[in-house]
């Protein structure tokens, strides 16, 4: 059978059979009754005849069930799609030949990149097809002189560093998924992780981009320049846009040279005021060198320690820190971040400490902290909250929401970037408690408002949270981002059923 007859083949079995519908796609069928699918084409012969007239057999899958699946699916299992095409494009004027026909027949797109995130914005609702970046995977160029990095948006993060080290250079970014996400992504998401609070988000470390318009247009804002003060910023527009906006195809980014030094120190805490002030004091005593700052509490550690047998070097406690320094004096360092660790053990801020000798104690520190989700992973079903609190009240809801569901869940933790209020709030059940995820939302994004938090911090909106986003946004920054969206995409083909309640085609 014919690639073409067999997609058609799919299609016919795929619309003729409701309950094979409703597996495949849990959270519209389930969490989402009410969300209908768009007014958009169904695939057909010719449109697949278009797209392997402009791309070779590998970059056009078909395939259900040996090439579609893990396209269609999160990384976490919780929330699936049922496309029946993916389209590997190699070049920006590859993608804007696909959104270009895409646009003129409506046919919905679902950009894709390392498929890393939490909310469900990098797979399809409904049956969009699958636009995944990921063979747009070059490192176009590094200048070690300016700090500037060229490269396209299928890149993965930990190539990506790699290539930097090797030019005396290092990423302004940091994440646990590094050896899975990809540079484009991470822009979509504005992906904040570990480094923040050294180095910023990426609204400042990206210099330009290229994107793909919803109509095929490529719009070039691929500056490298670090003041460039001529008119609108047009490409802050696609950063944690979650290619609603358009496809981002290309980035330049400004990459801070390679520290020489790189100090690891582990902290038990017994109270969070505790916790605020080994912060406090630790931006006070380390000044720049300090980059990274987080916090674990004592139910992840123990997940972490229990289910992945990793090994903790103090004692139980309710909190610990690990910090982070990066520099360029090693000796200096040291003894900046020895001083300050006897200080806090000194004046009983904090009770237990060490310092890691060597980069595989320090491998070993981090491994705490980055394993977390995991281990969280393996024991069932997790519901998982990235929001932005103020720091003072930064762990008060993992406390309000261990309290509300008393004895529903198996655990109930949280930890993140204390450095920049950013909380990991975990909660596990064995399986899939429709009766626990109402008693987690709205709930939680309600008490996020409250503190004026925002009820995501670095993966987007996507699906899941779409329906809360005036938890965070006014009404009037809503109503104007709807604009913008209607202006870039008028016929709502980039990504659709993400970021807004109910629909643009109404």
């Amino acid at each position: 059978m014919s690639s073409m007859n067999k997609l058609s083949a799919t299609i016919r079995s795929f619309h003729s059979s409701a309950a094979r519908f409703k597996k495949n796609v849990e959270f519209t069928a389930v969490r989402y009754p009410y969300l209908k699918r768009g007014n958009y084409s169904f695939l057909s012969d010719r449109h697949l005849g278009f797209f392997q007239s402009i791309l070779t057999p590998h970059q056009v899958l078909t395939d259900e069930f040996n090439d579609l699946s893990g396209y269609n699916v999160d990384w976490m299992h919780s929330v699936r799609g049922s496309s029946r095409l993916v389209l590997r494009p190699k070049t920006t004027e590859e993608v804007g030949a696909i959104l270009q026909y895409c646009n003129a027949q409506n046919i919905a797109v679902c950009p894709q990149g390392g498929n890393t995130g939490l909310v469900g914005g990098s797979v399809p609702v409904f049956d969009e097809v699958i636009m995944s970046l990921g063979l747009m995977d070059a490192v176009i160029s590094v200048d070690e002189l300016s700090g500037i990095a060229i490269v396209q948006a299928g890149c993965v993060l930990e190539k990506l560093e790699t290539i930097l080290h090797l030019n005396n250079l290092t990423l302004p970014l940091d994440l646990g998924a590094k050896g899975s996400c990809q540079i484009g992504g991470n822009v979509a998401t504005n992906a904040g992780g570990i480094r923040l609070l050294r180095y910023g988000n990426l609204h400042g470390s990206v210099l330009g981009l290229t994107a793909v318009l919803a109509n095929g247009q490529i719009m070039d804002c691929l500056s490298t320049n670090k003041k460039d003060n001529t008119g609108y910023d047009l490409k802050q527009l696609f950063i944690g846009s979650e290619g609603t906006l358009g496809v981002v195809t290309q980035v330049a980014l400004h990459c801070p040279s390679k520290p020489t030094s790189v100090q690891v120190g582990f902290f038990g805490i017994n109270s969070f005021d505790n916790v605020l002030e080994t912060l406090r004091l630790s931006k006070q005593n380390l000044g720049e060198i300090l980059s990274s700052c987080e916090l674990i509490d004592a139910s992840s550690l123990e997940c972490v320690t229990s289910q992945l047998k990793l090994k903790s070097p103090v004692n139980h406690f309710p909190f610990y820190i690990l910090l982070e320094t990066s520099g360029s004096n090693a000796d200096h360092d040291a003894e900046k971040l020895n001083s300050l660790l006897e200080m806090l053990l000194k004046n009983g801020t904090i009770v237990d400490g060490t310092i890691a000798v060597d980069s595989t104690q320090a491998t070993n520190l981090w491994a705490l902290r980055e394993r977390i989700a995991e281990a969280l992973a393996s024991e069932g079903y997790v519901y998982k909250y990235d929001v932005s609190v103020p720091i003072r009240q930064f762990y008060q809801l993992v406390d309000v929401m261990r309290a509300r569901l008393e004895n529903l869940p198996i655990r109930c933790c949280g930890y993140g970037h204390l450095g920049d209020g950013n909380l990991h709030l975990n909660i596990t059940s064995q399986e899939y408690s429709s009766e626990l995820l109402n008693k987690i939302e709205p709930f939680v994004y309600d008490w996020v408002s409250r503190q004026r938090g925002s009820v995501s911090a670095e993966h987007g909106l996507g699906l899941k949270k779409r329906d809360y986003i005036e938890y965070t946004k006014s009404p009037t920054s809503v109503h104007w981002m709807r604009r913008m969206k209607k202006l870039f995409d008028p016929n709502n083909i980039l990504n659709p059923y993400k970021i807004f309640p109910g629909t643009l085609n109404e």
